[in-house]
């Protein structure tokens, strides 16, 4: 059965499972899987590659199910003019992550779309509520990529309560199976936001063998920090940092960042190389806590089925984890 909530009614989708804007990677192909399977694909802007954006856009025109654009908005306000290269191709809703709103939001709700912000506290969460938000995507530390301190358990019922009801709340980080998304709910959000899970499946644009390393972690096995962000000689503003799979790059840096940014060309083009030649030993893999979660690499129709399934049986009493059914009582 479909688990209907605010927030699908809004986007006008079956199911309440967001794919995650992932730069690059969660390309034209990964979204329209998501949305034909019932959820909502949001497409990764990210810092805003032109002529990626370009192309990718047209392929979703002919798309039949609602679907989004996703900006890290701080990039997006050094090339303000992507916005509407995104909104010339009709999206349901623009994205916008890490920085402030305001100077977007009334171009993309005057376009007719709505405006989903990602926040990682109640400031930030005012501050989008304030802006005209419609959506907001509460996300906790245990996101794969680029967030924030604040865990997804504390930050997930905090933005609710100073919600209040006003505009549906999304849950994000760790999440990767239906008991996330029952957990969530049972918290009140209205739907839960993928990343990683969505990483590892047919459609995702990222490299096999990527992929094949998130089914091959442990849990315990990411971290967060500025390793790979100045490896590749991108500077994020406070307090944003990025969590990846554990590799030799990260053990090699952690707990020396300072002697990493003082030799920081030498280690960039070092890094640059071993990106180039996908040596995933020293290139980060942008993945989040829930990658102990995952094991196999199946078509993001499934995930989003599967995820569906687990929950709706979750939260009506029929199994209490994935794959084991609940014993019946004879009495």
């Amino acid at each position: 059965m479909p688990i209907e909530t605010p927030l699908t009614s809004l986007l006008g989708i079956k199911h309440p499972i967001l794919s995650a804007p992932m730069a690059i990677i969660a390309g034209s192909r990964l979204v329209r899987a998501v949305g034909d399977a019932g959820g909502f694909g949001i497409l990764g802007g990210g810092y805003g590659d032109k002529d990626w954006l370009e192309k990718e856009t047209i392929e979703l025109q002919a798309s039949s199910a609602p679907f989004g654009i996703g900006f890290i908005t701080w990039s997006l306000a050094k090339r303000a003019e992507l916005l509407d290269i995104a909104l010339d191709a009709k999206p349901r809703a623009i994205m916008l992550s890490f920085g402030d709103v305001r100077p977007f939001a009334s171009r993309i709700k005057a376009a007719g779309s709505l405006l989903i912000c990602q926040v990682q506290s109640e400031d930030m969460a005012k501050q989008a509520l304030d802006a005209g938000a419609d959506i907001l995507i509460a996300q906790g530390t245990e996101a794969g990529g680029h967030g924030a301190s604040r865990t997804t358990f504390d930050i997930v019922p905090a933005v609710i309560d100073l919600a209040a009801g006003r505009v549906p709340v999304v849950a994000a980080g760790g999440i990767a199976d239906g008991r996330g998304l029952a957990a969530m709910m049972v918290l009140g959000a209205s739907g839960v936001l993928l990343g990683t899970r969505f990483y590892a499946s047919v459609e995702c644009d990222g490299a096999e063998e990527a992929k094949r390393r998130i089914c091959a972690a442990n849990s315990g096995e990411t971290v967060r920090g500025v390793i790979f962000d100045v490896s590749r000689q991108i500077w994020w503003p406070a307090p944003f940092t990025a969590r990846t799979l554990i590799n030799d790059h990260a053990r090699r840096w952690m707990g020396r960042e300072t002697e990493l940014v003082h030799n920081v060309e030498a280690v960039a083009a070092e890094y640059a190389t071993a990106r180039d030649a996908g040596n995933y030993d020293v290139a980060a893999v942008f993945a989040g806590g829930a990658a102990g979660l995952i094991h196999d690499i199946p078509p993001a129709a499934e995930i989003v089925e599967r995820i569906a399934r687990e929950a709706d049986q979750i939260l009506s009493g029929q199994r209490n984890f994935p794959g084991t059914p609940l014993a019946v009582s004879s009495r």
